[in-house]
């Protein structure tokens, strides 16, 4: 257990030294396994790791939702997205900010990226709400926040990455994400309207369109919500598997690329920034598996059961600390680099506590938890990466603005989290209903 943590206190350490996080997790992975079990244990564990990765047919979910996603973002689906909720929801005080989150939570649902989707909506919201009058605390905050949505809204690639690592039903996490990715979007929308009851200056009134020009923008959407019904609905229909509806999203992305006009030279470009994601992201699993070798090995999670048992501690007890590490490594670390490291730990450990669940659902609500934790830290300083994404795209807003914007949404996160922790029938709702 001593050397367990002792790697792990490497590892972070490397990390900080802004070594890549994949070959951290795997030198750290490979030197301790050594240490265990020898050098030609090592290699043989590194290159089984490298073979059965590559050559996992499960995988190809990876680069197939990566390539949707990349192909949907330069389709200008977004801006059909935000014109169509703008229409509906903007006349409101504080539609604007409102309609962003709904377009956001729309976006990911295709996308599966938060960084993607904060990015993208950026250039599409921000100069709506900027003519309106919306103080940019407000108009940066809902961007941001709505953002985070990409990682829980399936597809997902972070649960992809989970159910991988942990050997969970990719179609159960799915269908686990839709509930709390749904009322995700309405917290959000509440968080919104608090602030402009506090301060009404900071979402003003937007333009109220006849009902024409609604129905006009909802057309506009449809291709969208197609492809996203064809992609969940064959998976939750059981008429695809994961991987086939990642192919299918990815070749109905195309379609739409296609239909407005994005020409073969974009095309390619886009195959290629998705397969240079791809690799990293190989890369970075590869790494993962390889440190999760070593921290099994070491007997890190039994160490921790035996330790729980003997302090006789609550169930929930233990839920709420492993939280409290998340967002304490939230404050620190990435999101994809916090569940690469944790997840190895932490799931042996969830798996032998008695939560009251059955026992085929607990990884699948435990990964709904840990990814909406994770989201929490992805608009919380000092790293907040979607707050980093914006102000690259709004280099003009201070990232200071933005994180003041940011507490409405990070409580009603909070809530949200507590929520699904203690009322767990909510997430486990519709994959009971569709694999019970």
């Amino acid at each position: 257990m001593e050397l367990a943590f002792t790697g792990f206190a490497i590892l972070l350490l490397l990390i900080l030294l802004r070594m890549p996080i994949a070959f951290a997790m795997g030198a750290v992975g490979f030197c301790g396994f050594w240490y265990l079990r020898g050098l030609n244990a090592a290699i043989a564990t590194v290159a089984e790791r490298f073979f059965s990765t590559v050559l996992n047919l499960e995988l190809s979910v990876l680069p197939m939702f990566v390539l949707m996603g990349n192909l949907v973002s330069r389709a200008g689906i977004a801006q059909e997205l935000y014109a169509a909720a703008q229409t509906m929801l903007g006349h409101r005080r504080g539609g604007l900010a409102m309609a962003t989150v709904v377009a956001c939570g729309g976006f990911s649902a295709v996308c599966g990226s938060s960084l993607a989707t904060a990015a993208t909506m950026a250039n599409v919201a921000m100069p709506p709400m900027r003519k309106f009058g919306y103080e940019d605390t407000l108009a940066t905050a809902s961007i941001a926040a709505g953002g985070t949505l990409g990682i829980l809204i399936p597809p997902s690639v972070i649960m992809v990455i989970y159910g991988l690592m942990t050997e969970t039903s990719i179609n159960q996490l799915f269908a686990a994400g839709f509930l709390p990715g749904l009322i995700g979007v309405l917290f959000y929308m509440a968080a919104v309207r608090w602030t402009v009851w506090r301060n009404p200056a900071a979402g003003p009134r937007g333009d109220r369109y006849p009902w024409r020009e609604r129905l006009r923008a909802l057309k506009g959407v449809w291709a969208v919500l197609a492809l996203f019904t064809l992609v969940l609905g064959g998976i939750y229909g059981g008429v695809f598997t994961p991987t086939e509806a990642a192919g299918v999203g990815a070749a109905g992305a195309l379609g739409l690329a296609a239909m407005r006009g994005l020409r073969w030279r974009e095309i390619f470009e886009i195959s290629v920034e998705s397969a240079r994601t791809s690799a990293v992201l190989f890369f970075i699993l590869i790494g993962a598996l390889i440190f999760s070798n070593f921290v099994n090995t070491a007997g890190l999670p039994e160490a921790m059961l035996s330790f729980i048992a003997g302090e006789g501690a609550h169930p929930m007890m233990v839920i709420m600390v492993i939280l409290l590490i998340y967002v304490i490594l939230g404050c620190v670390l990435e999101s994809l680099s916090m569940i690469l490291l944790t997840v190895p730990i932490f799931f042996p450990v969830v798996a032998g506590l008695d939560l009251g669940i059955p026992h085929k659902w607990v990884l699948v609500w435990f990964g709904v938890i840990i990814v909406m934790v994770t989201e929490i830290s992805l608009i919380t300083p000092p790293i907040g990466l979607n707050v980093y994404v914006l102000s690259s795209v709004l280099p003009e807003v201070p990232t200071t603005t933005i994180f003041r914007g940011m507490l409405p949404f990070i409580t009603v996160d909070v809530l949200r989290l507590m929520l699904f922790v203690f009322v767990p029938w909510i997430s486990l709702a519709l994959p009971r209903l569709f694999y019970g």
